[in-house]
């Protein structure tokens, strides 16, 4: 019989049950991003450690070759020309281990995020629109 690993229950456990070569850069992500959002929620998602203020703002993880960011595509695209140097898709940003992270680059989309969640919370509460009934004895 195997047993299977415990799946981690926070961001740090996720850090320590990463691989070694990852951790560091892990931290760093956390710190970041920590600090570009400081009132948003941490906790995981999909299994990947995740950064919420109303609505998830920003992902990553630890991948092979890699640190995976994961900021909606909304932010890939507003910052196409500074990730030019990156491996990108639609949501996702690959940053590789054996670069140093662009740590201001990062801050930049997470703050980004964090107002993009903000300017959209602003237009779902402008109030209830009323629907005109038809009258059922017209």
């Amino acid at each position: 019989m195997t047993s299977r690993k415990a799946q981690p229950a926070s961001i740090t456990e996720y850090i320590k049950a990463a691989p070694k070569e990852a951790q560091k850069k892990l931290r760093e992500m956390r710190a970041c991003i920590r600090a570009s959002a400081p009132g948003a929620k941490e906790s995981l998602k999909w299994g990947m450690p995740a950064f919420s203020h109303r609505r998830i703002l920003v992902t990553f993880a630890a991948h092979k070759h890699h640190i995976g960011f994961y900021p909606t595509p909304s932010a890939v695209k507003a910052f196409a020309n500074d990730l030019s140097k990156f491996y990108t898709a639609r949501g996702s940003i690959q940053f590789p281990f054996e670069k140093p992270l662009p740590l201001p680059l990062i801050r930049k989309i997470t703050a980004f995020r964090v107002r993009e969640s903000v300017e959209q919370d602003k237009k779902w509460r402008t109030g209830r629109r009323t629907i005109p009934v038809m009258n059922p004895k017209a």
